[in-house]
């Protein structure tokens, strides 16, 4: 039987092939975008000097100085940048970070987005912005930051380190998984949401490898493209916000963090959401979903704890306070000890349990 449900498709372009980097000038045309400004992380210099030596005197400028978690001062100074500039629009190339930099700015000036992802982190695919200032990360959304464009090539993903690729391909399943539970999921994000997850975990062991294969770095894309769709539809919970603290107050790595995190939150959840489950038991194999997680990513080689992130033990009530004081919706109410009981699990290393 099928619930009632209601569903809001978001206004999106998208174009998806090897070698549409090249493709970058005709989707500024279809956006009327006259001059663009180039965003990247300093990592990521190089590849942004090359998609504006590809514009000419399309390209405004580079803005080279994106980070994790977007500092409000970053966002600011890109913004002014963008003004003084005189762009008509970004083109952000990279992962989450210049990403979410390019929201910050289409927030603050209206101006349009061109989001092309090296990594599958999935930001371009909502209209969720993200600010830190003071330790403290803000969330909100609005259709004002949804890129208006998105130019999918996989080969832009082949030179991500294999360690960043199962991290960020993880972070992607993240979006999937708290979407097949939200309150407002839908049959369309949850049949998304499934394939996205099985399309990663499928791609991810041809990464590890050979990380330069066509078809797994193909594969991994599209998972992440759907993960990102479903997290962009429906209402972020437990997870999502046990991260968010983690990377706006304790500054840990962002995918590395959700990598770790996730098979403990579903681990929590499962038991309450029956549904999500057995689809997810479908996706990954085997009947336990959160475990079988762990033992994929345990396998990949990816993190297994937020000790080793950089996390002390101490640093668990500061985030057990921030989530207990602003929760998300979450299928199983959370509680102090059950927070406690996963946190701990999470910090040390040990295998997810439903506590």
């Amino acid at each position: 039987m099928i619930a009632g449900f209601a569903y809001e498709a978001l206004p999106m372009r998208v174009r998806f092939a090897s070698g549409s980097l090249h493709e970058i000038a005709q989707e500024m045309d279809h956006l009327r975008i006259d001059r663009a400004l180039i965003l990247a992380t300093p990592e990521q210099r190089e590849l942004a000097d090359d998609v504006a030596a590809s514009l000419g005197d399309r390209a405004a400028g580079v803005f080279a100085e994106a980070r994790m978690h977007v500092p409000v001062d970053v966002a600011r100074r890109a913004g002014e940048t963008a003004r003084r500039l005189r762009a008509s629009g970004c083109i952000a190339v990279g992962g989450g970070s210049t990403i979410g930099l390019g929201k910050a700015v289409a927030l603050d000036s209206g101006l349009p987005i061109i989001a092309v992802p090296t990594t599958y982190a999935g930001s371009e695919m909502t209209p969720i912005w993200g600010l830190t200032e003071d330790g403290a990360k803000r969330t909100g959304r609005d259709r004002k930051v949804l890129p208006a464009s998105v130019v999918y090539d996989p080969d832009l993903t082949t030179t991500l380190p294999v360690g960043l690729s199962v991290t960020s391909g993880v972070n992607a399943m993240a979006h999937a998984v708290e979407a097949l539970y939200a309150p407002d999921a839908s049959p369309l994000v949850s049949l998304m949401a499934a394939e996205g997850v099985r399309a990663l975990a499928a791609s991810i062991p041809g990464i590890i490898a050979d990380p330069a294969a066509g078809e797994a770095r193909k594969g991994a894309l599209y998972g992440a493209w759907l993960c990102g769709a479903c997290l962009g539809a429906t209402t972020m919970s437990l997870h999502h916000k046990i991260c968010h603290v983690l990377g706006g107050t304790l500054d840990l790595p962002h995918a590395p963090s959700h990598t770790v995190v996730l098979p403990h939150v579903l681990a929590y959840n499962q038991p309450n959401a029956p549904q999500a489950r057995a689809a997810l038991a479908g996706a990954l194999g085997g009947d336990d979903p959160a475990g079988r997680l762990w033992e994929l990513i345990r396998g990949w080689g990816a993190p297994v704890s937020l000790r080793e992130l950089g996390m002390k033990e101490t640093d668990i009530t500061i985030v057990m306070a921030q989530v207990l004081a602003q929760p998300y919706a979450n299928p199983r109410p959370v509680t102090r000890d059950g927070l406690t009981a996963l946190l701990t699990r999470a910090w040390s290393g040990e295998p997810p349990a439903a506590g």
